[in-house]
């Protein structure tokens, strides 16, 4: 079965007199009908230009550069703004970081249904108002004719999202693309919405594409991981997978910095390098661990299939450190398990 979404070699970049800047570099990946995606990585990874592109959201001076995005067979790179709009709505729906941002600040909630049903097709106002209520009512709103008569700065956050979701699926598109839909929202409302999110999608039958910094939402919601650094998709398989036995060590060091009981949390070290400071060789160079010879300072990875399903963006994947590099970390061990046994001897202590 072909794919619903797929994204081949695309580049996008940002023009200035001076230079040209790539933020996204070769990205490859696909979803079927039907899946969950997540998409990780730090802040200037990509994964907004990403979607952007997706979307055909991309303003002056970002565009595409070179590659393509088929949706359901349709090549969207070449496709003129009319065209693109009358696929965001229908073909693909789209779940906003800040829901204030996405809506009508003058504009009623149902005057907002109703623009963006007759985007798309032609219907009464009677009909998408029922329409407007049954998708309020299915994203947990108690009051939904409330919420139709009134503006966006009378909603909550929570609430603010909850109408933004509705908007996004109320003509059931078959992708719906999500940019860390719970940013801002505290605990107890990011799981209710994630839970929405993923309840509508699967309900209808749409694919999505979760972008997300959290790593505990992906292995929750998706059955399969993107990984993004500098632009590029390094790692990519199963969920379960990639989070058991991840194959490039900048999703190791992802893991490691995620709060675990029982576990030292490791801090990720340096930074994404910049769209100015990209390295020649291998991206993640800098930060590596395992890094080897000057293949690594010259050349940069493709993805490779390390088990079936599974594939990373590297040419090592053993430590390459000496010894005396060694040292210090296994000194860091030895002391931390005296504290610990020092610990059980204190008083007090069972």
């Amino acid at each position: 079965m072909a794919p619903l979404l797929e994204v081949n070699d695309l580049h996008v970049e940002f023009k200035s007199r001076r230079r040209t800047v790539y933020a996204v570099n070769g990205v490859n990946f696909s979803i079927g009908e039907g899946e969950t995606v997540g998409m990780v990585g730090e802040t200037g990874c990509g994964k907004s230009a990403t979607i952007r592109a997706i979307i055909g959201l991309l303003r002056p001076p970002g565009r595409i550069a070179s590659g393509s995005i088929r949706l359901d067979g349709e090549d969207l790179t070449g496709l003129d703004a009319r065209r693109l709009r009358r696929i965001r709505g229908a073909g693909i729906g789209f779940v906003p970081q800040n829901p204030f941002g996405a809506l009508n600040p003058v504009l009623r909630i149902e005057r907002q249904f109703r623009n963006v049903v007759r985007a798309h097709r032609r219907a009464g106002r009677g009909r998408i108002r029922e329409d407007a209520l049954e998708m309020l009512n299915g994203v947990g709103i108690a009051d939904p004719e409330r919420i139709l008569g009134g503006y966006a700065h009378e909603l909550s956050g929570g609430m603010a999202q909850r109408v933004v979701i509705a908007l996004a699926m109320v003509l059931d598109p078959p992708l719906v693309v999500a940019d860390e839909p719970t940013t801002g929202l505290d605990l107890t409302i990011q799981r209710q919405i994630l839970d929405l999110i993923g309840k509508m999608a699967t309900t209808r039958g749409s694919s999505m594409l979760l972008v997300t910094h959290d790593i505990g939402v992906v292995a929750q919601y998706c059955s399969r991981l993107l990984v993004m650094y500098a632009g590029r998709v390094v790692e990519a398989g199963p969920t379960n997978i990639v989070l058991r036995k991840p194959a490039h060590p900048y999703t190791e060091a992802l893991l490691s910095a995620v709060p675990r009981r029982g576990r030292r949390l490791i801090a990720a070290a340096g930074a994404v390098p910049t769209l100015l400071s990209r390295p020649v060789g291998c991206y993640y160079y800098d930060r590596c661990r395992y890094r080897g010879d000057s293949r690594c300072a010259t050349e940069t990875p493709d993805l490779k299939e390390v088990s079936p399903g599974h594939w990373a963006a590297v040419f090592y994947r053993k430590p390459t450190m000496s010894a005396q590099e060694q040292a210090p970390e296994k000194a860091t061990t030895q002391a931390q398990a005296q504290e610990d046994r020092d610990g059980d001897d204190a008083p007090g202590t069972d």
